[in-house]
């Protein structure tokens, strides 16, 4: 099933339950506990996104950079620094 197809057997099974009050507490708490699983972890607090920035500036000024050599890919240059 694809993603369009979920999204619309997910409206059509609430249709039938829109009316009930209590069915619609249940499943809408269930479905915030299945989306609390699934935290997106590139997501940082505006203290963790300065931190990393300074870190990076420091990292700048004592010359610790990369650069891709010429002619390689964004891959290759990830493996060459090791991330």
């Amino acid at each position: 099933m694809t993603a369009l197809q979920l999204n619309a057997e997910l409206y059509r099974a609430m249709g039938y339950i829109a009316e009930d009050e209590g069915l619609m507490l249940k499943a809408v708490k269930y479905i915030k506990k299945l989306a609390a699983k699934k935290a997106d972890p590139t997501l940082m607090t505006k203290e963790e996104l300065l931190a990393k920035i300074e870190k990076a500036e420091d990292d700048y000024r004592q010359g610790k950079t990369y650069a891709m050599l010429p002619g390689e890919s964004y891959s290759d240059f990830r493996k060459r620094i090791g991330r």
